[in-house]
């Protein structure tokens, strides 16, 4: 190993080679001693060789090493910040933040330069949405501590994040309130907390400093209610930057940590008198939460004025969210009893509540205005009768379904033939972290253009590979079925001369090893070694490394799997037409077998006798294939999962698992060998998490519900369990899917109406009624599982209330009453009644009424029975009349 000095000697002789070296390893120790003593002229010559050596390098991912390593040579040799900030801004760099500002501080002060500061303002100014936290560090680290700090949203919303990532590697974390205290960027950003949109979401971190269990919860606002306290900073301030951030709106996600850091200041009569109007217009306009908190701070006022309160009421009666509503109906009451001699005028405003859709809500009010409102006179007329819905269950026509039937699937677009529009495609495939779209339009055209068009498809892919996001930089090493490196590889090699067969090594090592024979099972034509890989996600990886493997190789116009409708689905024929037109050479293999999973299922023998005289032995395969009829409907299994076993020591990820989860198994039919082991689905570990490229897979299988079902279903079942976000987003490309459901696609339907965030609940609401309109939603399968799911406590029932009321109203009532009817006996058995049942009697007794269909509920009577007011023998015995008048 060179020592330093030599190293010196070499780099001011000219040879800046070493210094590159040490650069890609990672050395930044020894890249900051090997410029020490540089003569600046030198340092200059070295910096230009620097950049074009950077440049040659457009496809490589700095690590923090590498990355800080390459920050301390380019401020050691680079002639001015903007030429700095150009290569350390690039989202392909990472940096290890402070132990990159220290070094760097050091190696300015030995060249006696000054524009640290104009560089760290210059990286502010380009931090990006998918910018690197050590980024930020970095920047902050060299900010000096009398300057005013960038204020930028993207520097603010990084400072958040670093606030709840304390680096550990100092040794215990120093709690939040004391770092806050510290802080030198804490006067000049916490203004910019209320003024940034969605900052309130990253702000509701939680403080771990044993184990998760013992966390300390929305630990910021906490903190800066209690530096309020200390009279660190301004109280009011606080109050009113909550307030106006509430005002504003937002995500109703980003407004919850104002409303916890209003909740932790515990503003006084006073406080909240003085800013009441602000209250009122909360109360009235705001996500119901932030309301609810404005209503509880305004009850607690000693006299508010009755005139601002009634014209604030006349809002919130009409709002659907039943607890606001209530409360206000109760705060009403509490006016009218105080004031007497306006109790008239409050029936009046609360006589706005009858036309809620809350029926209990209605009938609240019904008793509040008759309770409040004037007596009829003597003699006058009988008051009105009151609406059918109070006393009883409202007369409807009695109706079904009435949705529209979508129809077939729409066409597959047409191939890409030009080279304009691969580049447009190619693009809006890399250019977010959003990896969940199918590509084989991508694939055919890659197909069609390289052999012939292979150096203007090159030309045209570099600008875009060089803007890419960064999560399409490198394979995800934590995600078994990442796919990036591949695709990335793909497209970086795409259009150049096809190298010798030894170089095309990588390509043929991946083909041969997914067909590996696994010595200890049954024999199989696709081979998946980690049990968290889905089999159609490794017949994607097969058919990525296959179209690696012939890229460029001319004969083949396009993929015989391309789909010819927009759900995946192949024509037959157009099959047939492609094995023609390829004539005596060979189809590749994977590409064939995924044209034929793409099949219609069914035996045609017509068609096969066709394909038999090609006489070759892609034709013989694809009629053997008809004559079979396909792939044949596996047989299904719910099974119990049970969480795994704690690991020894700290184990964050086990508790945040469910203690129990329903899963589906299949396996194939008795005889059938499943070669590519696609009907053998063992539920994975319930931590798997690939929800974005679960979206992929029904097009691998797009006349197979059932079997796409039970592969996605890991990750429906994670929105709702584990609170994942677009785990649920591939239901409504699964009821795009031809063949029968069966215990897959009921389970995670249930799920997905119990899942945590609305765009999964709206997807499964989407999927739900694309069943429902093509008559192949097993309404009572679906209600059975979701009853079974909500009485054993393993999802949140509320959640599904609202999916379900939108598929009613959608034209879906009868297949919502037959849902509920099926959901109800496991619900109304449970010790203790799940919170959500009442709602779910509502909704049954609505549909039930509207639809005119009597469907028998084991276990309604005996609770419509009991004694009692409570909401769920209210509303079942609500639900218990409309059958009985039925």
């Amino acid at each position: 190993m060179k020592s330093t000095v030599r190293r010196r000697r070499e780099l001011a002789a000219g040879g800046s080679s070493d210094l590159f070296d040490l650069v890609d390893a990672g050395s930044a120790d020894l890249v900051a001693a090997a410029l020490t003593g540089l003569p600046e002229q030198r340092r200059r010559a070295v910096g230009v060789e620097l950049t074009e050596w950077f440049k040659t390098r457009r496809s490589t991912f700095w690590g923090s090493a590498k990355g800080t390593a390459l920050a301390v040579a380019v401020v050691g040799c680079l002639p001015t910040a903007a030429q700095a900030a150009a290569l350390l801004s690039r989202r392909s760099v990472a940096i290890d933040g402070d132990r990159a500002a220290r070094l760097v501080r050091v190696v300015a002060v030995e060249r006696g330069i000054d524009w640290l500061p104009e560089l760290a303002r210059r990286m502010a100014d380009k931090l990006t949405r998918d910018a690197w936290l050590g980024h930020w560090r970095f920047v902050a680290g060299l900010l000096p501590a009398d300057a005013a700090p960038p204020t930028g949203e993207r520097f603010v919303e990084l400072w958040v994040q670093s606030l709840g990532t304390p680096d550990r590697r100092r040794g215990a974390p120093v709690p939040l309130v004391d770092r806050l205290r510290a802080d030198p960027l804490l006067p000049a950003l916490l203004p910019r907390l209320f003024e940034i949109d969605g900052l309130g979401g990253p702000m509701m971190f939680d403080e771990v400093h044993t184990d998760w269990e013992n966390r300390r919860r929305h630990v910021l606002p906490t903190a800066l209610a209690q530096l309020a306290a200390e009279g660190v900073v301004d109280r009011a301030a606080l109050l009113d930057g909550a307030l106006g951030r509430l005002l504003r709106g937002d995500r109703p996600a980003a407004l919850r940590a104002f409303t916890v850091l209003l909740d932790q200041l515990q503003p006084g009569t006073q406080e909240v008198a003085a800013r009441a109007t602000d209250y009122l217009r909360l109360l009235a306009d705001a996500p119901a939460p932030v309301a609810v908190m404005a209503q509880k701070a305004l009850r607690a006022l000693p006299d508010p004025e009755p005139e601002a309160v009634l014209a604030a009421s006349r809002e919130v009666l009409l709002r659907p969210d039943k607890a606001l509503v209530r409360g206000q109906l109760t705060w009403l009451d509490r006016l009218a009893r105080r004031h007497p001699d306006r109790a008239a005028q409050i029936a009046e405003v609360i006589a706005v509540a009858a036309g809620h859709p809350s029926v209990d809500v209605r009938d609240r009010a019904a008793a509040l205005t008759a309770r409040h409102g004037p007596a009829p006179a003597a003699g006058g007329p009988a008051p009105a009768a009151e609406p059918a819905s109070v006393g009883g269950p409202a007369v409807a026509v009695a109706r079904g379904d009435d949705l529209p039937h979508p129809g077939p699937p729409a066409p597959a677009p047409a191939p890409i033939t030009d080279l304009d529009e691969l580049t447009e495609e190619v693009a809006a495939l890399v250019g977010t972290e959003h990896r969940g779209e199918p590509f084989d339009r991508i694939l055919d055209g890659l197909v069609r253009l390289a052999p012939t068009d292979g150096p203007r498809l090159r030309a045209a892919l570099d600008p875009v590979l060089a803007r890419r996001h960064w999560a399409w930089a490198a394979e995800h090493s934590w995600d078994p079925c990442c796919l990036c490196g591949l695709v990335s590889d793909l497209l970086e090699t795409a259009g150049e001369p096809r190298p010798a067969a030894p170089q095309r090594g990588r390509w043929a090592a991946l083909l041969a090893a997914v067909r590996r024979t696994d010595p200890q099972g049954p024999p199989r034509e696709l081979t998946v070694t980690d049990p968290r890989v889905p089999v159609p996600h490794a017949l994607l990886r097969a058919r990525l490394a296959e179209v690696g493997h012939h890229l460029g190789e001319p004969g083949h116009p396009g993929l015989l799997a391309a789909p010819t409708s927009a759900n995946g689905a192949l024509d037959p024929l157009a099959l047939l037409e492609r094995l023609t037109a390829l004539g005596e050479r060979q189809p590749w293999r994977w590409d064939l077998t995924q044209a034929l999973l793409r099949l219609p299922t069914g035996v045609d023998d017509t068609l096969a006798g066709k394909a038999e005289a090609l006489r070759t032995p892609a034709g013989d395969r694809l009629a053997a294939w008809l004559r079979a009829g396909g792939l044949p409907d596996p047989v299904a299994r719910i099974i119990p999962l049970a969480r795994r076993p704690r690991k020894v020591g700290y184990d964050w990820q086990h508790d945040q698992l469910p203690p129990r989860r329903i899963a589906v198994e299949l396996r194939p039919p008795a005889g059938y060998p499943d070669p590519y082991g696609l009907l053998t689905v063992d539920p994975p570990p319930m931590e798997t998490d690939h929800a974005t490229w679960a979206r992929m897979w029904p097009s691998v299988l797009p006349h197979h519900l059932g079997v796409v079902a039970a592969y996605v279903l890991p990750q429906v079942t994670a929105a709702a369990d584990l609170d994942r976000r677009d785990g649920a987003l591939a239901l409504p490309l699964l009821a795009e899917c031809g063949g029968p459901g069966g215990p897959a696609v009921d389970v995670a339907l249930a799920y997905g109406l119990a899942a945590r965030h609305g765009v999964d609940r709206v997807a499964t609401l989407d999927a739900l009624l694309g069943l429902a309109a093509t008559g192949r939603l097993d309404a009572a399968g679906v209600g059975a599982r979701l009853g079974d799911l909500g009485a054993g406590q393993l999802v949140k029932l509320t959640r599904a209330v609202e999916p379900l009321r939108d598929a009613a109203g959608a034209g879906a009532p009868l297949s919502v009453w037959r849902l509920l009817a099926a959901a109800l006996p496991p619900l109304l058995a449970a010790a203790t009644p799940p919170r959500g049942l009442p709602d779910l009697l509502t909704l049954a007794a609505e549909t039930a009424t509207a639809t005119g269909a009597r469907i028998e509920v084991p276990g309604l009577a005996e609770v419509a029975g009991r004694g009692g007011t409570s909401r769920v023998v209210t509303e079942a015995r609500r639900l218990h009349r409309a059958l009985a008048a039925g």
